[in-house]
């Protein structure tokens, strides 16, 4: 395991690093990168938590939010559609944000052959806008609307809303925005995605998150057990950095171009 020491991500550690990871994914026969809001913050989208989060300015959400959305959906809906406060915030960030340099190297590594999944707990589809195909949004999607009963989603284009809560075509299920709300069960393929990727794993890229999410804070642990190598890829300490494998100490934007620079080179080596 490398340093975990904060001053890792500088000159010859960094790179000592970037050197070690590469020559674990290259060695790897199943990468996955499990996805946090860090890499979503160097596209500019504002963190929930912290300085400058929209939770610290604007309060915490309601816990109980899918609980109230099941008992008025209505009133959900209306509230919703009115876009104040923290929601317009976040609504006005995820809108102006472009895939960064994180995003396009985890694409290239897709394309490579290395990378065979992507677990990502953002709701920006940046990663569909870099050209990443294999994903699986845990957390959902902002662009997508979701029927509660049946699963089934559409692209909020696509989708024409004639009443309040507007109802499902196949089932007559609700339909509300794909997100995953607090007390919202993850949608059971998606959850059911994730554990299949989490057990053929046997490297993870563990990129911007903060690993205290839960489920997708057990994935690394599920991989780790069965003898799978842990990549952390984070500016700053989490509570997997002790268990990781190799900790490349820098964004996701600076490190992952990078390790995706050796990559080229064992490949064509």
């Amino acid at each position: 395991m490398s340093d975990p020491d904060p001053s890792a991500g500088s000159g010859e550690a960094l790179e000592g690093a970037v050197q070690e990871a590469a020559r674990l994914i290259h060695a790897a026969n199943h990468v996955v990168a499990l996805v946090g809001a860090g890499l979503s913050v160097e596209s500019g989208i504002p963190p929930f938590r912290g300085p400058g989060g929209l939770w610290t300015k604007y309060g915490e959400p309601d816990m109980r939010g899918y609980e109230r959305f099941l008992e008025d959906p209505k009133e959900w809906w209306e509230q919703r559609m009115s876009r104040t406060g923290s929601y317009q915030e976040l609504v006005d960030a995820l809108s102006q944000a472009k895939p960064n340099a994180g995003h396009e190297a985890l694409k290239e590594m897709e394309e490579l052959g290395y990378l065979k999944h992507i677990i990502t707990q953002n709701i920006d589809n940046l990663h569909q806008e870099a050209g990443s195909r294999a994903i699986t949004e845990i957390h959902g999607n902002r662009t997508k609307l979701r029927c509660v009963g049946c699963n089934r989603r559409w692209p909020l284009d696509e989708f024409a809303i004639e009443e309040l809560p507007p109802k499902c075509p196949d089932c007559g299920g609700m339909v509300k925005s794909d997100t995953v709300m607090f007390g919202e069960p993850i949608p059971r393929d998606a959850l059911e995605a994730c554990i299949q990727q989490a057990q053929a794993c046997d490297c993870m890229l563990l990129i911007g998150t903060s690993a205290q999410v839960y489920p997708a804070a057990g994935f690394p642990l599920d991989v780790k057990r069965a003898g799978g190598r842990l990549i952390e890829v984070n500016p700053n300490e989490t509570p997997l950095t002790d268990i990781a494998d190799v900790v490349l100490r820098a964004p996701s934007g600076e490190s992952l171009p990078l390790v995706v620079a050796r990559l080229r080179a064992l490949a064509e080596s």
